[in-house]
């Protein structure tokens, strides 16, 4: 059982790094995104509490490249389908949820990766980091990484090809991003908007990340759900999406010897 998880994991860590197009486009869209929202609007938008409008972004930028790492690497799950891999994976005589827990551990890893990457950048964002940030940072980090790409792997699983899969992300995981706060704070926001956020469990995980560099208290964390409530919700939601993501491979359809 444990073999399977691991070897599931290790092929989706070394198949991602083999693909350059992938960590390129994963890591370098959020990258591109943050300068040029940082360079732009610097003069026209600076939330309270920070110095400038990249620094601000700055963790919303962390959730960015942990979502993008979700998608691009999940979608491997429509591809291992149509090479016959996954019909392979199914009839092994191994329990159902390790092939999820080892599909999303590997999607997992990648995503952490990426967004360990990104932490050089906060000197030169402004965002203060230590010893302490940076451990409360990793650890929701690790949540929020491990929720996405349960999501991503759930929606995956549940697409017949990666066309419908990349629709999904437009109409349904991007308005998500946008509706977390990463780019703009809740205060000022039309009712409805500010409703679309308070549902939207990356909200929680986003807030959760503030929490963690600014820590309670601060200019930026003003207005934000309480702490205790944001890394809840984040707890939860992983709990939830790994549990979807459980149900779908559990169930068994005539598309699993497709």
């Amino acid at each position: 059982m444990f073999s399977a998880v691991y070897a599931l994991w290790h092929r989706e860590v070394l198949r991602f790094l083999k693909d350059r197009s992938r960590v390129f486009s994963s890591v370098g869209q959020p990258l591109i995104f943050w300068a040029l929202f940082a360079g732009a609007l610097s003069k026209s938008f600076t939330p309270g509490g920070v110095d400038s409008y990249g620094e601000y972004f700055f963790p919303g930028t962390i959730a960015m490249i942990v979502l993008f790492t979700a998608i691009f690497s999940t979608i491997t799950v429509i591809e291992d389908r149509k090479e016959g891999f996954l019909q392979g994976v199914l009839v092994a005589p191994v329990p159902r949820w390790a092939i999820a827990l080892g599909k999303i551990l590997g999607t997992s890893t990648l995503a952490m990766l990426h967004g360990l990457v990104f932490f050089a950048f906060a000197p030169i964002a402004g965002v203060p980091i230590d010893a302490g940030s940076a451990v409360a940072a990793f650890g929701v980090l690790a949540l929020m990484a491990f929720a996405l790409s349960a999501l991503g792997f759930t929606l995956a699983w549940l697409m017949d090809s990666s066309a419908g899969y990349h629709g999904i992300m437009m109409v349904f995981l991007m308005p998500m991003l946008l509706l977390s706060g990463a780019f703009f704070p809740a205060d000022g926001a039309h009712p409805v908007m500010g409703v679309l956020m308070a549902i939207d469990p990356l909200t929680y995980a986003v807030a959760a990340l503030r929490y963690a560099f600014y820590g309670a208290g601060h200019a930026t964390t003003e207005g934000l759900p309480s702490q205790a409530l944001s890394m809840s919700v984040t707890v939860g939601f992983a709990v939830v999406m790994f549990a979807l993501g459980t149900a779908v491979v559990l169930r068994r359809t005539a598309r699993d010897a497709q």
